[in-house]
């Protein structure tokens, strides 16, 4: 049997329920993944809620999670691009939130070695519509460009991408997370009202372009700023589309999947993994999604495994630290107490290639 998220009405993280379903059976031109890691992303938690049905519409019980990565396990009549035991890593239209899944051949490409299974296993998204975001708005060298929620899984990769063309870039974000957006390459400010005074307080000659994620007044504040419509993107603000004629980031193909991917196997950009929770944690993991608080992704791992005698749990030290191996003042650790989270599969873990002598370093 397959475990697989599902809910079966609108509402909230607690509408989500683990169920057990049948093995799905790959069909002509599909591949079955036995999935490892699957990102989680702020469009989910829209469409559970039931934002603009006509636009997302949902058939009940329905499953949850675009992004994956994992195993092959199984191939259907005419795939010849991959076989068993490749690691893969893509998206499906829904349900990726599941132990296996059947997914296009077409919408799946092999998972660089250098590309650890939780950042695989939450690229496609926040990777693709990063891209989309920054070739709709023309960002280019010499560019002043404002990023709201600047500090999320879509918004770090678009500051460090706008920011390798040339960009200067104003991020927002809460307080805590100014550190971190300095880090990559941001000006950060307070989220909050009179945000438009604000970013005029640091960009004196104006905005070129601006990149919304967070939804709420960012694109009137973006109008509000004199932007050009043709250079304001939004992800989630529907209405602003409507009403102002701007453009709207979506995700994109597995080609951009693997421009991305490249740059993080490069260590060129960087995807802060905030935490990873299990299957079954699934609702706590959209609880802390929903609060906006995380610096980078929050991922499911389907089969996390635990150090013997580990003391210490959901330490900061996998946020950004460890990550990003930039330092930043924390709290001084034993480092026996701080061993992370690491993801595992039935058949066991057999490295791809020799382990890292410096994990903090890498992406």
């Amino acid at each position: 049997m397959v475990r697989a998220v599902r809910f079966s009405e609108f509402g909230g993280p607690e509408v989500l329920e683990v169920v057990d379903i049948e093995m799905p059976v790959p069909d002509a031109g599909e591949v079955l993944v036995q999935v490892v890691a699957a990102g989680t992303n702020p469009v989910e938690s829209a469409i559970r809620s039931g934002v603009f049905p006509d636009r997302w519409p949902v058939v009940f019980p329905e499953g949850q999670g675009r992004d994956l990565a994992g195993i092959v396990i199984g191939v259907g009549p005419g795939v010849t691009d991959f076989r068993v035991n490749d690691e893969v890593m893509g998206y499906v239209a829904r349900g990726s939130h599941a132990t296996h899944v059947a997914v296009p051949a077409g919408q799946l490409a092999i998972k660089p070695h250098g590309v650890p299974w939780e950042i695989a296993g939450s690229l496609y998204v926040a990777g693709t519509t990063a891209l989309d975001a920054l070739q709709d708005t023309a960002v280019g060298r010499g560019d002043t460009v404002v990023v709201t929620s600047a500090a999320g899984g879509v918004g770090c990769l678009v500051v460090q991408l706008a920011v390798r063309r040339g960009a200067h870039v104003i991020g927002t974000a809460a307080p805590r997370n100014a550190d971190y957006l300095r880090q990559i390459g941001a000006t950060p400010i307070d989220y909050g009202p009179d945000l438009a005074e604000r970013i005029r307080a640091v960009a004196p000659d104006g905005v070129d372009a601006f990149v919304d994620f967070l939804g709420g007044d960012g694109v009137e504040t973006a109008v509000e700023l004199g932007v050009p419509t043709g250079r304001i993107s939004t992800v989630l603000d529907w209405r602003a589309v409507d009403e102002y004629g701007v453009q709207r980031a979506t995700a994109g193909s597995v080609r951009e999947l693997l421009v991305v991917a490249e740059l993080m196997e490069q260590h060129a950009v960087r995807m802060p993994i905030a935490d990873v929770f299990s299957l079954d944690d699934v609702a706590e993991a959209y609880r802390r999604l929903d609060r906006r608080e995380a610096v980078g992704k929050i991922v499911i791992g389907m089969n996390i495994v635990e150090y013997r005698n580990q003391r210490l749990k959901g330490t900061a030290l996998k946020q950004q630290d460890a990550t990003l191996g930039v330092p930043t003042p924390h709290p001084p650790t034993q480092s026996h107490e701080v061993l992370p989270p690491v993801f595992g599969h039935r058949r066991g873990f057999v490295p791809s290639r020799p382990a890292d002598p410096h994990p903090a370093a890498g992406v």
